[in-house]
């Protein structure tokens, strides 16, 4: 065992060079596949605004019931955010603050 010693000084060298190819390969992936012009996914059209507010336990209870079940059931929407959004969508239209 004392044989696989090292002093101090050669353990904190400098390692050999890696291989910038296999670096890059892994930082970066494939490239992605091009978009057609005016094909943006909704989630980067919209931009989102902070909101704080508080509802009913029940309320609370219910939505995120149902949002981890459509995440684990792969259905949209899934999460809190978006069904809240779908929600109040119509009401908002309905009334005149949404067109």
């Amino acid at each position: 065992m004392a044989d696989q010693r090292r002093s101090l000084t050669e353990g904190l060298q400098q390692p050999p060079p890696a291989d910038t190819k296999v670096e890059k390969a892994f930082v970066f992936g494939k490239p992605a596949a091009a978009r057609p012009n005016g094909a943006e996914t909704p989630a980067t059209q919209v931009n989102r605004a902070q909101l704080s507010t508080r509802i009913r336990d029940d309320y609370f209870r219910a939505l995120k019931r149902a949002s981890l079940e459509r995440q684990m059931d792969g259905v949209e929407p899934s999460t809190i955010v978006e069904i809240i959004e779908e929600a109040l969508e119509p009401w908002l239209k309905s009334n005149g603050y949404l067109r």
